[in-house]
């Protein structure tokens, strides 16, 4: 059973995750992440502290640029709560903005170069922050009536005017420490505020669990947009290490990002999971500095190969909770058919898995997932009934104004204390009367030894017509067929958890958070569905007529005449609707039993011959006649 804290009762050593299991972790609240970076500077400046391909930044240096910036922002009227729009290429100049924000006393708006221009035109009318901090090829296309522009490429000429030395000190740590836009289940971004306490327990946290010094390199690649990059950091600058900006292409490619990390002496690295589930099976030195992946953002369908010389570590956590709420080490012995856990919760965080009622539930019943503790957002940016509806009172807590985020995940505690990811409240669908999680069907897919990884989404690209489609990327060489895909998830599920469809792709769409882009993905086509054999095209017309019929019904632009039309999504149900295309088509009555004896369209089209046929064989001349007149006009 649960205790108070979340977490399970008692667990054997060996099952203790690497991140903790919801400690307390004690630290001192007065201080804010500005000032832990400012004493690494007082204490050595001549320290590296951000380097990419073209610059490298000591501790002195950051700290001097970003006193200089600070000064400036704080005459433009930034203090305490004071929203400052970042717009910067991903390198260090952006962490010299943000830092001279916090410095100034105000909270950062992240806001990344590559969104659309719509996007950034509504967070930007949403927050209205007084203050754009930019650059010169970004100013215009973000020019706003009331807000004041802070041009980087151009202020750098004429910062000599300003101050050196910090500045003194407003607000305190219930002040925002930055603003994250998060995509909204209404396809409106919302913006999440979190304050500088908030930020103070991930900072602790993750330098006391991952033992961070002086002596690390980590990295920043994530999109600025992405709350993966507060994490990249802060926690690192705090701790008087350096952190180290991969150019493209070695974000996004796996060999290359290896070899990046390697060259350059990573010890520790955060890589969005799409990415870092294809690292894992690449070659590594047995020598290699990097000591420690993490990952996140996406839901982990692989354990960690027995020959990985660095740990890897799952972790879990909404942009509510500063960026991480569970992490664990994922282990290298594959625990049956699960997926691997999401660890345990993080230092001064609680995790409850309640039902409908907000009860909770024993150790391996599913739940939502409501997380409380030091890292919760003060709430959304100008949505008090959206904030009134995710954070809710928490019951389990004598703590006055103590509250919970309700995440709308789905998860179940592990007898260890560990827990299992499920899937979305909102992701369940129902298809043909069933409800379905369909993560358990990506989780079996994946499974199969051709699967390199894959996605399982629920498509209505016909109005009212629900069906389930799978993405799929396959290994180099592999040649997964259709049939054998299908036979092997059917090993395992029900007929109604089956794809309709399976799409082969090159690469799964990935987003700027790191996670697949569902609304990237492709409708099937007849180039990119996975087949058993060549396309092969009518040869008369009745194998014309039956193909545009299922083709149509199974919304294909085309289907071949040794296509199999249960193996390419249909079904009884739909088996039903061919017959009775084929009834006013034809003027035939094909059986249900015929269509699964003889699936195919050349199959179909025999049969339809046979009782056309038959049927003749039985009719007077004038009755032939008068059949084939009509069959004409058809």
């Amino acid at each position: 059973m649960l205790n108070k804290s979340g977490s399970t009762a008692t667990a054997t050593p060996e099952s203790l995750p690497l991140a903790g299991r919801g400690m307390e972790l004690s630290y001192s609240r007065d201080a804010r992440v500005h000032q832990l970076v400012s004493h690494q500077a007082e204490m050595k400046p001549q320290a590296l502290a951000l380097a990419d391909s073209s610059c490298a930044l000591n501790y002195g240096e950051l700290e001097r640029r970003s006193n200089q910036l600070a000064h400036h922002l704080r005459s433009l009227g930034v203090g305490p709560d004071v929203l400052v729009g970042l717009c910067v290429e991903r390198s260090p100049i952006m962490v010299i903005g943000a830092l001279a924000i916090l410095k100034a006393g105000g909270a950062y708006l992240p806001l990344d170069p590559s969104y659309p221009q719509d996007r950034l035109a509504f967070m930007l009318d949403d927050a209205k922050p007084p203050v754009l901090v930019t650059q010169a090829n970004m100013a215009r296309r973000l020019a706003r009536e009331g807000t004041q522009q802070v041009v980087l490429d151009r202020w750098t000429e004429t910062a000599t005017d300003q101050p050196l030395t910090p500045l003194p000190e407003l607000g305190d740590g219930e002040n925002l420490a930055y603003v994250i836009y998060t995509s909204g289940s209404t396809g409106q971004p919302k913006g999440v505020q979190i304050p500088h306490n908030s930020l103070l327990n991930l900072i602790f946290w993750h330098n006391h669990c991952f033992e961070v010094t002086a002596r690390d390199r980590a990295t920043q690649m994530a999109s600025s947009g992405f709350d993966a990059a507060v994490w990249e950091v802060w926690p690192y600058l705090a701790a008087g290490a350096s952190v180290h900006f991969p150019a493209e292409p070695a974000r996004s490619q796996p060999e290359l990002l290896r070899n990046w990390l390697l060259e350059n002496s990573i010890s520790i690295s955060f890589v969005a999971t799409p990415l870092a589930e294809r690292m894992l099976h690449l070659n590594w030195p047995r020598n290699g500095s990097l000591r420690v992946l993490l990952t996140g953002a996406d839901t982990l369908h692989h354990y960690s190969p027995a020959s990985l010389p660095f740990a890897f570590v799952n972790n879990y956590g909404p942009t509510e909770c500063t960026v991480v709420a569970t992490s664990g080490r994922v282990s290298k012995k594959k625990d049956g058919d699960l997926l691997p856990p999401i660890g345990s919760p993080i230092a001064n965080t609680q995790l409850y898995i309640l039902d409908s009622e907000m009860n909770q539930l024993p150790v391996g019943l599913a739940g939502e997932v409501y997380l409380g503790g030091a890292g919760l957002a003060r709430g959304y940016l100008n949505r008090p009934d959206l904030t009134a509806e995710r954070f809710v009172a928490n019951p389990f807590s004598d703590v006055p104004g103590a509250r919970l985020y309700r995440t709308g995940d789905l998860a179940r505690y592990l007898p260890d204390g560990q827990i299992a990811f499920v899937g979305r409240v909102d992701d369940q669908v129902k298809i043909r009367g069933f409800r379905i999680e369909l993560n358990e069907i990506t989780n079996r897919l994946n499974q199969h030894p051709a699967v390199r990884e894959s996605i399982v989404i629920a498509r209505e690209d016909t109005p009212g017509e629900k069906r389930l489609v799978a993405y799929l990327v396959a290994y180099p060489e592999a040649m997964p067929t259709n049939n054998d895909l299908r036979s092997f998830l059917g090993k395992d599920l029900p007929d109604y958890m089956l794809p309709a469809v399976l799409v082969r792709m090159q690469s799964l769409p990935v987003g700027a958070s790191g996670k697949v882009d569902r609304s990237a993905l492709p409708a099937p086509t007849d180039d990119n569905i996975v087949r058993d054999q060549t396309f092969v095209a009518p040869r008369n017309a009745t194998e014309e007529r039956v193909a545009g019929i299922v083709a149509r019904l199974l919304g294909l632009e085309r289907v071949g005449v040794e296509d199999n039309f249960f193996l390419l999504g249909g079904n009884s149900l739909l088996g039903t609707q061919v017959i009775a295309r084929l009834r006013e088509s034809f003027g035939v009555e094909v059986s249900l039993l015929a269509l699964f004896d003889h699936p195919t369209v050349s199959g179909i089209a025999t049969e339809i011959e046979e009782l056309i046929l038959a049927r003749v064989d039985a009719m007077s001349e004038d009755e032939v006649q008068l059949e084939l007149s009509n069959e004409e006009r058809v």
